[in-house]
């Protein structure tokens, strides 16, 4: 599932449920939820749907789920094109839960929407836009992440230039929300070989150039996996820029233990690196309905219950 994909159910799978008030969530009896209330040693973020069987199509619902089976952040794509009142309502329950907001995308800033390799000021304006955006989206949600993918490859211009043209439109971004303490994550997809970011060490000698703390790295591990694996070595090359992670298993860009990838060992290394922030849980669930919602968090609870 591309990322234009999961802003677009977030937003619609919330529609009308904020306007009718919080309710309470449906879900199971505590005893029936594997190891109910603990947290995890790392801070994985739900999105908007994942526990919709358990708790209900609201989103805050879904919210206190997770915060009862020990999750402790969100991360939602959509954020910036929900209505004012919904990103007030998560920020006020983010806020009274002690739970922290992760990432959502910069808008016009995800996939194939605006491309500032280009040069042009038609798309650096578009950017820019988006950055003076962010900062009011941040407000309300309690956010301090906004993900930025610089767009498709300009295949009529030579690369060092597109890079030039992306290092400069960033560091105009960067001075737009570096007061705030706003980090633009930018981040190398594999959803199509036309998008300019691809790689973690392009992403890597990019955020050097840009010289800012408001431009560091996502590094989603799934679509790291895609263009270059060898993921934890990788991660240790990078990890001086690395401001957020998510995960997803590949193939399949479910849960851990669903793929290939040993998420397990994964888990175990970042918090041996003493990594603090967010790991978003941007994926789907590999089985329907609630059982398949209670197997994700007993997939999260085995990889996340390694040796320290």
């Amino acid at each position: 599932m591309q990322r234009k994909h999961f802003i677009k159910n977030s937003i619609l799978g919330s529609a009308g449920v904020f306007a009718a008030g919080v309710t309470h969530a449906a879900t199971k009896g505590k005893n029936d939820l594997p190891e109910s209330g603990k947290p995890f040693r790392l801070n994985y973020g739900i999105h908007d749907g994942m526990f919709k069987n358990n708790a209900g199509d609201n989103f805050i619902d879904q919210m206190k789920f997770a915060y009862d089976i020990g999750f402790r952040a969100i991360e939602d794509n959509g954020m910036a094109g929900r209505p004012v009142e919904q990103q007030k309502a998560i920020g006020d329950a983010l806020a009274k839960m002690g739970m922290s907001m992760g990432v959502f995308v910069l808008d016009k800033g995800g996939n194939d929407e605006n491309s500032i390799a280009t040069g042009k000021p038609e798309n650096l304006e578009i950017f820019l836009k988006g950055c003076r955006q962010a900062v009011e989206v941040s407000k309300r949600c309690n956010g301090k992440l906004t993900t930025v993918v610089p767009g498709d490859f300009e295949r009529d211009l030579p690369i060092g230039i597109q890079t030039g043209n992306v290092i400069e439109a960033l560091r105009r971004g960067a001075e737009i929300l570096e007061p705030h303490g706003i980090v633009m994550a930018l981040e190398p997809l594999s959803d199509s070989p036309n998008l300019f970011l691809r790689n973690s060490d392009q992403t890597y000698a990019i955020c050097k150039a840009v010289n800012s703390p408001s431009c560091k790295i996502l590094f989603d591990m799934f679509h790291m996996q895609r263009n270059e694996g060898n993921i934890m070595h990788n991660m240790d090359l990078t990890y001086s820029e690395i401001a957020y992670f998510q995960i997803g298993n590949n193939p399949g860009r479910n849960e851990p233990t669903t793929g290939e990838m040993d998420y397990k060992n994964i888990f175990k290394h970042i918090y041996q690196k003493g990594y603090k922030g967010i790991l978003g849980m941007e994926h789907g669930i590999s089985r329907p309905g609630k059982e398949g919602e209670l197997a994700l968090i007993k997939a999260y609870r085995d990889s996340d219950d390694f040796a320290v």
